[in-house]
Parts: C-alpha cells; sequence; structure tokens
C-alpha cells in the first residue's frame, strides 16, 4: 500500500538480473505478467480473489515494472483518501498498463471496478479475471446502449459503495486530445450523485504491440506518470466539470511531454 501523498521509484532499485537473459526485451515482464494473472486465477477459484489480493497482484506487476527499469512517479494519492464515499475515476487510457497497476493505488484505499470493453471479458486468459470484478460491460458498438449500461450499471455499483474507473476515450491514445474524451463519466457521476476525480497519465513505457496490441516493446527510457486530481462536485454545470478535468490532464500531459523532449535534448 502506498502510505504518503506520492510515491516514486527508488533511485537505486535494482534491475532483475533475469532480464538480462532475456536480453532486455519486453518478454520477461510479461512473462512476470503471465505468473501473475495465473495467480490470480488461481485465488479466483479459491474464492479467495478479494480487494486486498488484487491490490497484491497488482502491486506484483508494479513491482517487476520496476524490476526491468520502470521508474514510476505518483502524486495526489491523499485526494483519494480525502474524498468521501464511492467516486467515478476518469483517466486518459494510454496503455494496458494502467489497468494493471491502478488498482494497487486505488483498491486499498476505496473498493473499485472498471468499465470494460466486452470482448475483455471473452478473453480466455485475462477474461476470468475482469468477470471477478464485478465491471461495467460495454460493447463499443452502440455509444447510446453504452450509454444506457453505464448510466445503469454504474449507479448501481456506486449506490453499493464501489467506485469505478472509466476511460472517456473509449480506446488507447499516444496523445491525449481533449476533443476525444467524451463526458460520460461526468454524467454518471451527476446521476448518481458522487464526486469525480481525474487521473493523469503518461504509460508510453509499456507500449501497444502490433500483433499483440496491449504488449509492445518497453521504452525503458520513459518515465511512468500518475497524478490524481482533487475530487470535484457536480452541481448544475457539466461542462465546467468536464472542462476542470481537461485541464487538469492536459496540463500534466503537457508538462511531462515537455520534460521528455528537454531530457532528449
Amino acid at each position: 500500500m502506498f502510505l504518503e501523498d506520492s510515491y516514486s521509484t527508488p533511485v537505486d532499485t535494482p534491475t532483475d538480473w533475469q532480464d538480462y537473459l532475456f536480453l532486455r526485451s519486453r518478454w520477461w515482464l510479461y512473462s512476470r505478467f503471465v505468473k501473475v494473472v495465473f495467480a490470480c486465477r488461481k485465488l479466483i477459484d479459491q474464492d479467495q480473489f478479494n480487494n486486498e489480493n488484487w491490490a497484491k497482484t497488482s502491486r506484483d506487476i508494479l513491482s517487476a515494472v520496476e524490476a526491468v527499469g520502470g521508474r514510476l512517479n505518483v502524486t495526489g494519492i491523499d485526494n483519494l483518501r480525502k474524498a468521501e464515499g464511492p467516486l467515478v475515476i476518469v483517466a486518459n487510457h494510454i496503455s494496458a498498463l494502467e489497468t494493471f497497476i491502478l488498482p494497487s493505488i486505488v483498491t486499498p484505499i476505496k473498493p473499485v471496478t472498471f468499465v470494460v470493453k466486452e470482448k475483455l471479458m471473452r478473453g480466455i486468459f485475462f477474461g476470468k479475471v475482469m468477470k471477478s470484478r464485478d465491471p461495467v460491460v460495454v460493447g463499443r458498438k452502440n455509444a447510446r446502449e453504452d450509454m444506457e449500461v453505464v448510466m445503469r450499471e454504474g449507479t448501481r455499483i456506486l449506490t453499493e459503495g464501489k467506485s469505478i474507473i472509466l476511460f472517456p476515450e473509449g480506446t488507447r491514445q499516444k496523445e491525449f486530445l481533449p476533443e476525444n474524451f467524451n463526458t460520460l463519466g461526468v454524467k454518471l457521476a451527476k446521476r448518481a450523485g458522487v464526486g469525480i476525480i481525474p487521473i493523469a497519465l503518461k504509460t508510453d513505457f509499456w507500449s501497444n504491440g502490433r500483433f499483440l496490441k496491449g504488449f509492445g516493446p518497453l521504452n525503458r527510457k520513459l518515465p511512468i506518470h500518475i497524478e490524481i486530481g482533487e475530487s470535484l462536485k457536480i452541481d448544475k454545470n457539466e461542462k465546467e466539470v468536464q472542462n476542470q478535468i481537461l485541464n487538469f490532464i492536459d496540463s500534466r500531459f503537457s508538462k511531462w511531454k515537455k520534460e521528455e523532449i528537454k531530457g532528449n535534448g
């Protein structure tokens, strides 16, 4: 569990020697990931895959990322602690990495699930894990139907006291484009009468692959950034809250991009 408001990978974190056996390719990390998923599936079969174990296995993936050179910077964790009740959590979506490590940050503070696409639920390998988390499932074929599902099932889950992580861009984006970030999260938070928290992400350390979409090469020079914003309440002006969310994510993402360019200059 992250005990402070921020966390950074210690500078003296060693690289796992087995990563060198794999010639520092992506495959040692992804083999570790597969091992964690099988551990999750075993816990599910034993009816022991609770929030605590989900957070732990998520942290195992994070530790594996750090063991192959990933350097994580997380800020704003106290914003989750200060927020009352369940939340709608909205974030930009860059890679599969955020799906795997966000539970290690959020779940110890607030029980959480995701809005996920139906295709992920049908996956032979990871589908069983996602099903166990009681997610909100959308088809991504009919926007109106998806909205109705998110409003209905999302409100149910939030009323039960569980928070929801939602990626309003719908699919992974290398850059943050505010126009692609829909208002579904804001609408859900207003309908359920809960707060909404934005999270800005830069996780292109873990890239998208050509053949295995979620498992591309590792960009080891790129730090992993996660910043959690303050909880926002929605009264009448949805547009104002949406703009606050967009400005928060855009400003952080732009800052990190400039730092990256400066570092390569």
